[in-house]
């Protein structure tokens, strides 16, 4: 029997070039440029987004964070801030992903699911026809405030699971990982990559040695 591939690792909330090349020399996969959001960290303007990712080169992959939540609107920010995939943190309420894909037929959609409870299910599956990738989160958008990730929590990983077991495209797992639990959290959901903010960062700036021992952890070398 084949090995598994090895998972991908996306590691967010990238603000600058420095960071971005110092998560790849690491062995990042995606690097995550964060939007305006009502909540979390990691924000930073369209200029810096599209500067950022004009300097990430193939295979890596670069990932706009949206809460936009109509297709026009997602479709206006990409072209603010050009990225290989763009990454919807809230419920699409106007237009439909079929009308993105149209209009930016190379570029990947993926839809951000908060795992709440057992609906968030039935939620993944109907959306998972859809996009090109699914990525599980602990945030809430059900809140005054919506939180639409970064939140540094876990979740129901048995629901994760459930998820992953269900749909038929990629699944990216996050929602507070880090070096002590990202080797059991791939063990439980078997996700095909893991992301995350906060986990390799020290007061908001990434950490190098933090970033060590998450890959080691994520290669199951400690």
């Amino acid at each position: 029997m084949k090995d598994p591939p090895p998972v991908k690792v996306k590691i967010c909330c990238i603000n600058s070039k420095e960071e971005a090349s110092l998560a790849i020399r690491y062995g990042a996969t995606e690097i995550g440029l964060v939007g305006p959001m009502p909540s979390g960290p990691g924000i930073i303007n369209d200029s810096l987004i599209k500067e950022i990712a004009t300097t990430i080169n193939p295979p890596t992959s670069t990932f706009l964070l949206t809460s936009e939540t109509s297709a026009a609107g997602i479709i206006a920010h990409h072209e603010r801030a050009p990225t290989t995939t763009i990454q919807i943190v809230d419920a699409l309420s106007e237009g439909t992903y079929q009308e993105i894909k149209s209009r930016l037929p190379t570029v990947r959609l993926i839809q951000v699911i908060h795992v709440l409870n057992e609906a968030s299910i039935q939620e993944a599956i109907h959306i998972s026809k859809q996009v090109d990738a699914m990525l599980l989160d602990s945030g809430n958008p059900n809140l005054s405030i919506k939180e639409l990730g970064g939140t540094g929590r876990t979740h129901n990983w048995e629901l994760s699971r459930k998820i992953r077991d269900a749909i038929d495209i990629p699944l990216f797992l996050a929602g507070g990982l880090n070096a002590d639990n990202v080797r059991q959290a791939i063990e439980v959901v078997q996700p095909y990559g893991v992301d995350l903010c906060s986990g390799v960062r020290t007061n908001g700036v990434l950490d190098e040695v933090k970033l060590r021992a998450f890959f080691e952890a994520v290669h199951g070398d400690i």
